[in-house]
């Protein structure tokens, strides 16, 4: 059954999202006068490309630090998360894009288009999670390829960092309502963590509220170092 709102173009929801968040992020800037750190006082730890093979395990997050609208608007200095994969002899990164939706692409191809600007975060990295499943972490992420943005969900993620709006929104702590496509990035990660790898990395977080800088602070992950060529 096709949804009541399907009349709407996708794109139509893509725009007013994109015109809210950046009429919006300058003042939030300008109240805060920067973007909050991840990592105070830390300066990146530079990870040559070549080392990728030893250091990557699937269902490992990649968080990109871009100056893009969720990062304008968002937490935190990162602006798309993706999960990292292994296929065959190659790590791939599965994710959720504005322009092409769910994908899969190497992450050779990606740090060499973005130096310096992707940064590893090993999964469970003290191994106190046993039950995490990162076959299944994996296979979740899979399935959203071919499936499109879900910029009704940016929609909502930009109305609750309105400053006035959010004080009469009540918080989303519980996934009581199914977190299918379509999705955004950072949503996509934590609900294949949750659902498919059984651990929910962001708890007393909606999937859909989700951000890029909630899964850096998350404690289920560990900063290792960014990726240059």
């Amino acid at each position: 059954m096709r949804s009541s709102h399907s009349f709407i173009p996708r794109a139509t929801f893509g725009r007013i999202a994109l015109a809210m968040g950046w009429g919006i992020s300058r003042a939030i800037h300008l109240a805060r006068g920067q973007a909050s750190s991840d990592f105070p006082g830390r300066r990146p730890k530079l990870l040559s490309l070549a080392d990728a093979p030893r250091l990557v395990r699937d269902a490992d997050l990649l968080l990109f630090r871009r100056s893009g609208l969720v990062a304008r608007i968002g937490r935190g200095r990162h602006s798309h998360a993706a999960m990292a994969a292994w296929w065959g002899d190659q790590i791939f990164l599965l994710e959720v894009t504005p322009r092409f939706g769910g994908r899969a692409v190497t992450l050779e191809s990606q740090v060499r288009r973005y130096p310096g600007r992707i940064d590893l975060f090993w999964a469970d990295p003290h191994g106190k999670f046993p039950h995490f499943d990162r076959a299944g972490a994996v296979r979740l992420m899979k399935q959203l390829a071919g499936t499109p943005y879900g910029y009704r969900v940016l929609c909502r993620l930009v109305l609750r960092r309105l400053p006035l709006l959010r004080l009469f929104l009540p918080p989303e702590t519980e996934d009581d309502r199914p977190s299918d496509p379509p999705a955004i990035c950072s949503q996509a990660v934590a609900w294949a963590t949750r659902v498919g790898g059984a651990v929910d990395p962001v708890p007393l977080l909606a999937d859909r509220l989700t951000e890029p800088a909630d899964l850096a602070r998350s404690i289920f992950y560990q900063y290792i170092g960014t990726f240059v060529p």
